[in-house]
């Protein structure tokens, strides 16, 4: 990540792409490098320039986020921003490759720091859609045995980095609970999901709540 956080808006409406913009370009580290109407203009631009973070619509004429997500990923941090909170379009945004997603009615300030997660590495979800998942999830009878197996695979520090994941905290957070390097944590995460058969974050949070390491 440069100094300079480089952003690609797409949107279909231009209303929004210009609120986003006049919000993140309040921040000095950030700069809105491009804006696009529909996926396929999404992804042109984004080989076009050389962009930090791509937020991106779910729907859009022309080519959906999801689509371009999937071709845009591998060259920028992908955040899907919309107002369709449905779980399922959570579930393919990460299939896709998406570092984060969050709503459209997120506060400003959660935007800016969304963004400057996003460029850092760090997966993002809106707290709203993290818990209903979980939720969902906690709805099913499960007497946790499964989950307590996986996390006997982890290390203690393991545990600890799980436990926290599982509150949702970010990796700058749990490195600050834990005194360890924010590259420290990523790299226990990277280990963590192989060892409970996950492929993200929320995957790895649900565990930690089935195995009983998180207090809610």
């Amino acid at each position: 990540m440069r100094g300079v956080i480089r952003v690609l808006i797409a949107d279909d409406e231009t209303l929004m792409r210009a609120g986003i913009r006049l919000i993140l370009e309040n921040d000095p580290d950030i700069t809105v490098v491009a804006e696009a109407s529909d996926g396929r203009q999404a992804v042109e631009l984004t080989l076009k320039h050389s962009v930090d973070v791509a937020l991106l619509d779910i729907r859009m004429p022309g080519g959906d986020g999801l689509k371009a997500a999937e071709q845009i990923a591998s060259r920028a941090h992908v955040v899907m921003l919309t107002t369709f909170g449905e779980d399922s379009y959570v579930a393919q945004a990460m299939k896709a490759g998406a570092t984060g997603f969050l709503l459209k009615d997120t506060p400003p300030q959660e935007l800016i720091n969304a963004v400057r997660k996003a460029a850092r590495g760090e997966p993002i979800l809106a707290p709203q859609i993290t818990k209903r998942l979980i939720e969902k999830h906690l709805a099913a009878p499960d007497d946790g045995s499964a989950a307590r197996r996986k996390i006997d695979a982890l290390t203690e520090t393991e545990r600890n980095v799980l436990e926290l994941v599982g509150e949702g905290l970010s990796n700058t957070e749990i490195g600050e609970q834990l005194f360890m390097a924010t590259g420290t944590v990523k790299a226990h995460i990277s280990r963590i999901l192989p060892k409970l058969e996950v492929a993200n974050r929320v995957q790895a949070a649900i565990v930690a709540h089935d195995a009983g390491l998180t207090r809610s």
